[in-house]
């Protein structure tokens, strides 16, 4: 049986300040590692971005291990990643958010990313709880919309993204069954050129906790 409404929520940048964490892991690069180590595990990361349409974190140790096989701090750093109190790094008002969306409709985080990190990311932030296991992972999410209807059905979808490419190739599919909200968090979101090349979304806010106090009837 579907639900009335399903809130679809994005993780990086939308739940977590992923940029953050990028800051982090740049900052443990330099200090463990030194400059030049820092700017080929960025290089190797982006070429991974570039073929597989995701950010690949633990693929890019993988690869950048070949470089430098002959130094055993490398695999080290997977440690760090692992680990990374992902936690701390959820925007403000993130799970209250959460269970205030879940009283009107069903919370559900529809995510791109791998499929070890990007779980480890979702269950240390505390969203996996927090939305009670409701987690879809793909490669190039808007591309899966058949297996989110198939998984949680509903009248009416709203999207929760930072991303307008995302929100445009939403809607192109669905239509006016979904609402699409834009959160204006992280570098995709404030970068002006990226935003002007697409059409807005259905509902522009600052922050996630807005949704708190929004009046979410004109969404549903």
């Amino acid at each position: 049986m579907g639900a009335d409404v399903v809130f679809l929520l994005d993780v990086d940048n939308t739940l977590i300040d992923n940029d953050r964490v990028s800051q982090d892991l740049k900052d443990h690069l330099n200090v463990e590692y030194g400059s030049d180590a820092r700017d080929r595990y960025w290089a190797i990361l982006e070429e991974l971005r570039e073929e597989h349409g995701y950010v690949d974190y633990l693929g890019a140790i993988q690869r950048w291990r070949l470089d430098a096989m002959d130094d055993p701090r490398v695999p080290l750093l997977s440690n760090f990643l692992i680990h990374y109190p992902f936690q701390r790094r959820t925007f403000p008002g993130v799970l209250d958010t959460l269970d205030h969306l879940d009283r009107i409709g069903r919370t559900v985080i529809l995510t791109d990313g791998d499929v070890v990190f990007q779980p480890r990311k979702v269950r240390r932030a505390g969203l996996w709880d927090a939305v009670q296991g409701r987690v879809l992972i793909f490669i190039n999410k808007e591309k899966h919309l058949d297996d989110v209807e198939r998984y949680y059905p509903a009248d009416r979808y709203v999207l929760v993204d930072d991303k307008l490419r995302i929100h445009a190739a939403v809607k192109e599919q669905w239509g006016d069954r979904v609402t699409t909200v834009f959160v204006r968090q992280g570098h995709y979101a404030t970068d002006e050129a990226t935003v002007a090349s697409y059409p807005p979304a259905d509902v522009s806010i600052d922050r996630i906790d807005e949704l708190r106090t929004a009046d979410l009837s004109k969404l549903v």
